[in-house]
């Protein structure tokens, strides 16, 4: 089987390149190595993925659109999963062209090149920010959104776009909306590898709203689960999923699991770009796929210990 993962350099990216090849699929993976984050965590990714012999990996601008028309040239591709974005809520108020460029654009120019092509799925990654500082709990696929930044904005966008996709060339498309995933490899801008750096650098972690947030958790492994159900499940036009675990942990919880570790915390006032809660219904996915979604506390504490045995931290430094 020949799939496409693109976003193959970041985090829920080279997860699935490598769940997908050690089920020996044959890769194709596309990334320009962006550096809002480590690059050097990035390669490593990649370098990860090149000891498969079925990866293949181009350094492709999705914005580019010549570069993607050329790269579909003669490419049958099974299954395509578009999870290359940019990432991150606050940045999105530094430098909000960067979202229209990378989440927008590039996305049109990926749907643009399937038109006329046989796939059997497209994959995208949406966001649980487009529900905002929702009220009412838990979030449920239906329920009117409310995004309230460029980064929610333009995930809300990706979801109109592809439902007019879907139905104009009859594609089946799923979109998932995605409930703070972590796991090995993660982002560092995520709060886990900032409570794990922060220990290691005997620093203070910043806390914003003084520790008052939930956010709904979700393992990385479980994601790998349900995208592997997905991949036989006969879903047609457009349709949207939470990927979620469907229990929220109070951000301090989480904190005080650590302070035996040597975890310190500093106290901060809410940022404008943050929601209180994120906490998502997973009943639709479960009912389609039957993942059963591990606990987050259990698999927060291995990955603690993951990240010290691999030394993560190595790759870090921009």
């Amino acid at each position: 089987m020949k799939v496409l993962v693109t976003g193959a350099a970041g985090f829920i990216g080279f997860s699935m390149c490598e769940y997908f090849l050690k089920k020996n699929y044959k890769v194709f993976g596309i990334d320009n190595f962006d550096d809002y984050y480590s690059v050097k965590l990035k390669k490593k990714r990649i370098s990860i993925l090149k000891k498969y012999k079925n990866f293949n990996f181009l350094n492709i601008d999705l914005t580019d659109s010549s570069q993607i028309k050329k790269f579909f040239k003669k490419k049958n591709f099974k299954f395509i999963f578009h999870f290359a974005a940019q990432a991150g809520v606050r940045y999105s108020l530094v430098n909000p062209q960067k979202y229209i460029n990378s989440n927008i654009i590039s996305f049109i120019n990926l749907l643009e090149n399937i038109k006329f092509i046989k796939i059997k799925k497209f994959f995208y990654a949406s966001s649980s920010s487009v529900y905002g500082d929702s009220k009412k709990f838990p979030c449920i696929e239906s329920q009117k959104l409310n995004p309230i930044n460029i980064y929610s904005k333009s995930k809300e966008f990706n979801e109109k776009i592809a439902s007019y996709y879907s139905k104009k060339y009859k594609k089946n498309i799923i979109g998932l909306r995605f409930f703070t995933i972590f796991g090995e490899w993660g982002r560092p801008d995520m709060l886990l590898i900032k409570i794990f750096e922060a220990m290691r650098k005997k620093e203070k972690l910043a806390l914003n709203n003084y520790g008052n947030h939930y956010r709904d958790f979700t393992y990385i492994g479980d994601v790998k689960k349900v995208f592997n159900k997905l991949l036989n499940k006969k879903i047609v036009g457009h349709k949207i999923l939470n990927i979620c675990s469907s229990k929220p942990i109070n951000i301090l919880k989480i904190c005080d699991n650590f302070k035996n570790k040597g975890l310190k915390i500093k106290k901060i006032a809410k940022h404008s770009a943050d929601v209180f809660k994120t906490y998502g219904s997973n009943k639709k996915v479960k009912k389609l796929t039957s993942v059963k979604f591990t606990n987050q506390m259990s698999e927060i504490n291995k990955l603690y210990y993951w990240y010290n045995k691999t030394k993560m931290y190595r790759y870090l430094e921009k």
